[in-house]
C-alpha cells in the first residue's frame, strides 16, 4: 500500500510539473478584415509588442499566440471562438473589438473552458446583470468615454447638444452613457447603419437643428468619412466632440480636418504614466505608427494575464480568476483596478487632436475629467 501510495504521488507529482510547463495558449479574436481592420490590427500589434516585451513568455511558461480575424461577423466570430478553445485548446481570449462580437462569443468561450479578456469592447449587458466572473474587460465600458464629453459640455455651459451612433450595443451606450451625465436639451439623436460612410443626410438634419455642439460615436472608417464630411458641409463653426472617432487610428486618414476636435478616453500617447513613453516609442519603431488605445488594450491584456499565470498558473481556475481580479500589473494608464464586475477602475480624460513636432497626427491630453471612476453599472452585477 505504501508503495502503490508513493506511486500514485509520483505521478500526480509529475503530471503537476508536466501541466506547469505546458505552453500557455492565447487565442486572439479580433476584426482584422474590411474597413475596420484598422483597430483590429492596432490591438493585434499591442498584443504582439507585449509577447515581445514579455520575451515570448506568460508568466515564465511558453506563450502560443493563435490570431484570427472574426470579419466583423458575430456568426463567424462564435464558430471560430468555438474552434479556438474546443479545437485549439486556448486558455484564454483576447477580444473582440465591437460589442456585437463580444454578445456572440461570451458564451462559446467561457462554457467551454475558456477566460475571455476584452481589449476594447465594454457592452452594458456584461458589466451589469450579465456580468461573468471568466469575462474581464482591461478597457472601459461603453458608456463611459461619451460621459468625458457630456462632463465637458456642462462645464463649458453648453445647453444644446445633438447626438450620432451607429445602431448597434456600443453606440446605444454611446448615446445613453452621454445622456446620463448631459444636463442640456439633447435636440436629437440618430442612428445609422453600421459601416455607413455617407452622412450628407444627417449632417443636413444637424445644420437644420442648430446646436451648440454635436457629440457622435463613430469608429474607423466611419469616423474618417464623418470628420471630412463635416468640414466638406461647413458645418466647422458647430464644435464636433467625440469618442473612437478621432484616434490614432483615424487620424492619419482625417488629418488636417480634425485637428483641435476634442474626444474623450482612458490613455493618449503623451500620458504621464510609468513605461508610457517606452511604449509608444517601441511601438513606433516596430510598426511606423502612433499607437492607439485599442493597442494599449491590447497590451494590457497581455500583460494582465501574464502577472495571474505567473501567480496562479493556470490549473486551479478559482486561483487563476483571483490572480485576474488582483490585476497585478503596471498599466499604460497608470491607476488600474478592478470593480466587482471585472470592469475597470481608472481615470479619464479630454485630449484634443493635434500634429506632434515629429509630423505624427496623434490625440494629446487637455485635463483630466473624472478620476478612479468606476462604470455605472457595478451595482447591478451579482460578483462579489
Amino acid at each position: 500500500m505504501r508503495k502503490l501510495a508513493l506511486s500514485t504521488s509520483l505521478l500526480l507529482t509529475t503530471a503537476t510539473m508536466a501541466l506547469a510547463d505546458d505552453p500557455v495558449r492565447i487565442g486572439v479574436l479580433l476584426t482584422l478584415s474590411g474597413p475596420p481592420a484598422v483597430l483590429g490590427e492596432h490591438a493585434r500589434d499591442g498584443i504582439l509588442l507585449a509577447e515581445k516585451m514579455l520575451e515570448g513568455k506568460i508568466g515564465g511558461r511558453e506563450a502560443q499566440i493563435i490570431v484570427v480575424d472574426d470579419e466583423g461577423k458575430p456568426d463567424i466570430a462564435a464558430q471560430k471562438a468555438r474552434e479556438l478553445v474546443e479545437g485549439q485548446g486556448v486558455d484564454f481570449v483576447i477580444g473582440p473589438i465591437f460589442s456585437n462580437i463580444m454578445t456572440a462569443i461570451a458564451a462559446p468561450v467561457t462554457s467551454a473552458g475558456g477566460i475571455l479578456v476584452s481589449p476594447n469592447a465594454g457592452p452594458s449587458s456584461f458589466a451589469g446583470a450579465e456580468c461573468n466572473p471568466d469575462i474581464f474587460v482591461v478597457s472601459y465600458q461603453n458608456d463611459q468615454m461619451p460621459q468625458v464629453l457630456a462632463e465637458h459640455m456642462n462645464r463649458e455651459g453648453i445647453e444644446t447638444a445633438y447626438l450620432l451612433a451607429p445602431n448597434y450595443q456600443a453606440g446605444q451606450d454611446s448615446l445613453n452613457g452621454f445622456k446620463s451625465l448631459f444636463k442640456g436639451q439633447v435636440l436629437g439623436e440618430l442612428y445609422v447603419p453600421l459601416g455607413q460612410l455617407d452622412f450628407s443626410g444627417e449632417l443636413a438634419q444637424i445644420a437644420a437643428a442648430g446646436p451648440q455642439a454635436v457629440y457622435t460615436f463613430m469608429p474607423g472608417g466611419m469616423g474618417v468619412n464623418l470628420v471630412r464630411q463635416w468640414s466638406q458641409a461647413g458645418l466647422s463653426g458647430i464644435p464636433m466632440m467625440s469618442a473612437f472617432t478621432v484616434d490614432e487610428t483615424t487620424l492619419p486618414a482625417e488629418q488636417d480636418a480634425a485637428l483641435g476636435m476634442l474626444t474623450g478616453s482612458n490613455w493618449a500617447p503623451d500620458l504621464d504614466t510609468p513605461g508610457n513613453a517606452e511604449f509608444v516609442t517601441a511601438f513606433k519603431t516596430d510598426y511606423g505608427r502612433v499607437p492607439s488605445l485599442y493597442a494599449v488594450g491590447g497590451y494590457d491584456a497581455m500583460m494582465l494575464i501574464d502577472s495571474a499565470v505567473a501567480a496562479a498558473g493556470t490549473e486551479d481556475r478559482d486561483a487563476l480568476r483571483a490572480a485576474l481580479k488582483a490585476a497585478d500589473f503596471d498599466s499604460l494608464r497608470g491607476s488600474f483596478a478592478f470593480s466587482s464586475n471585472n470592469f475597470p477602475i481608472q481615470d479619464f480624460y479630454l485630449t484634443e487632436a493635434i500634429k506632434d513636432d515629429e509630423g505624427f497626427y496623434r490625440t494629446s491630453v487637455v485635463e483630466k475629467v473624472f478620476t478612479a471612476a468606476a462604470d455605472p453599472y457595478v451595482a447591478q452585477c451579482p460578483l462579489d
